[in-house]
């Protein structure tokens, strides 16, 4: 399989903290990737690193074969969409004019508005304020944003907050449908090892900053067939953190 984003030492220092440390991902292309780990592991970091939203301390990144950087960042970011963190929008627009605002600056077809509505449930949302949408609306729209241009590779950042378990269920439904009906690449971080269960194919954990399991869903099942994949986990995310 083709290699669509590649990590080699990927490293984030701040002042005296080590958020990221060495980290070698390696996703492939038409998968689901699940980015697994606790609270504060260095998940969202490596994200934004993926994105030239943060600079690396050391380390070299490369996505759809060019090489993150200042000369690439423009070229790279054309082919992904992303969600990461809480979504903003302009409170006053209705949910439709925010993502004509978007597809205006992306320069994509008109009509590729109405295909994300659709797609994210919010259709018959679309032209009531944003002000006035929950936080699990909110979180759909953010969704639509990033969608809009039907990227190659979509990083989605605990696309599941705010929603309700029937919105999880959808969401989780609509991001295993992607890679078959679109050829996305899809990779999706949690602190929920339910979610990523239910929903990747392939999985890096990070604790502490550092890679400590990366390879198939079956794989990690695999490591002991006595163990439920929860003890597992821990035991995997346990040995670094010391306990």
């Amino acid at each position: 399989m083709n290699e669509i984003v590649k990590t080699t030492g990927l490293t984030k220092r701040y002042k005296e903290v080590l958020s990221v440390s060495g980290l070698n991902m390696s996703v492939n292309e038409g998968r689901i990737y699940g980015f697994l780990g606790p609270n504060g592991a260095g998940k969202t970091t490596t994200l934004k690193m993926l994105l030239g939203l943060v600079r690396p301390t050391a380390g070299e990144i490369e996505i759809m074969g060019l090489p993150m950087n200042g000369k690439n960042r423009v070229e790279i970011l054309r082919g992904v969409g992303s969600l990461i963190e809480s979504p903003s929008f302009y409170g006053h627009l209705t949910g439709e004019e925010n993502l004509r605002i978007l597809q205006t600056l992306l320069d994509v077809p008109k009509h590729n508005i109405d295909k994300v509505l659709q797609i994210v449930g919010l259709d018959d949302r679309r032209g009531k304020k944003v002000s006035a949408y929950s936080l699990g609306m909110k979180q759909r729209l953010g969704l639509a944003e990033a969608l809009l241009s039907f990227p190659r590779l979509l990083i989605l950042d605990e696309p599941t907050n705010g929603l309700d378990p029937s919105g999880i269920q959808e969401m989780r439904e609509l991001i295993k449908s992607l890679p078959k009906k679109y050829g996305m690449t899809v990779i999706v971080s949690s602190h929920l090892l339910s979610e990523i269960d239910r929903t990747a194919e392939d999985v890096g954990i990070i604790t502490n900053g550092k890679m400590v399991y990366q390879g198939s869903l079956e794989s990690l099942h695999g490591i002991d067939s006595s163990k439920s994949l929860e003890e597992i986990f821990l035991e995997l995310t346990g040995k670094e953190r010391g306990l």
